[in-house]
């Protein structure tokens, strides 16, 4: 249960950034992408903390794509751009992000191999 909370707790950490950022004055595409993150990080957190623990590995692993899939729009918006935008370190937040996205993946990773490994879930597999 303890994994489940730190992992519903970077959800919530990486969907508030974002949130910040909208109330920041991010606007135009991104910002109503920023909108879609907050939305789906609050979501996600939610699922992956409140079901019983038979539902609990599906939103996990969703809330780790999610994760992983944001952390990697920032890394390519830094780099090569993305959907037109290209993205500075000096921005507001970048390096902050980039962090919590990163130990946010870590974290979620940990929590889908032990709610995979859950003794409970094994038993229910094999009996």
């Amino acid at each position: 249960m303890a994994w489940r909370l730190l992992s519903g707790l970077m959800l919530l950490a990486m969907a508030g950034i974002h949130l910040y950022l909208i109330f920041y004055g991010v606007g135009g595409l991104l910002g109503k992408l920023f909108v879609l993150n907050v939305i789906g990080g609050v979501v996600l957190a939610v699922a992956v903390v409140a079901p019983p623990s038979r539902l609990v590995p599906l939103p996990t692993v969703l809330g780790l794509l999610f994760m992983v899939g944001t952390l990697l729009a920032l890394v390519l918006a830094l780099t090569v751009g993305l959907f037109g935008i290209r993205e500075v370190l000096t921005f507001k937040l970048v390096p902050t992000t980039l962090w919590v996205e990163s130990i946010g993946s870590v974290v979620l990773a940990i929590t889908v191999a032990v709610e995979l490994r859950s003794p409970v879930r094994s038993a229910r597999a094999t009996g």
